[in-house]
């Protein structure tokens, strides 16, 4: 069973960074999470200013195929994933 992502975007835009509530949910059942991706970040590489939500769902895919829910962090940001797993920027589009 693959787990249900679900993105809502708290706040930010216009000079401050994006902050995102993320449930992720599957058999075992639901974990919450707090990401912010700065304006900058989402302009660049890997993210090319694609949908906020669509990144952060991406992102979360990502993680999810390398680790259990349980074992990502509550509250990061979206620049700390290249931290912990340098392929990150190269695999992140194959997830958009």
């Amino acid at each position: 069973m693959s787990a249900k992502i679900e993105v809502r975007r708290l706040s930010g835009g216009e000079g401050g960074a994006l902050r995102f509530g993320v449930e992720v949910s599957d058999g075992g059942g639901a974990k919450s999470y707090e990401v912010t991706m700065g304006l900058q970040t989402h302009k660049g590489a890997p993210f090319n200013a694609a949908d906020p939500v669509r990144c952060i769902e991406a992102c979360f895919r990502f993680l999810l195929d390398r680790e259990p829910k349980e074992s990502i962090m509550s509250r990061f940001d979206v620049t700390v994933i290249r931290r912990y797993f340098p392929e990150f920027d190269a695999k992140l589009e194959g997830y958009m």
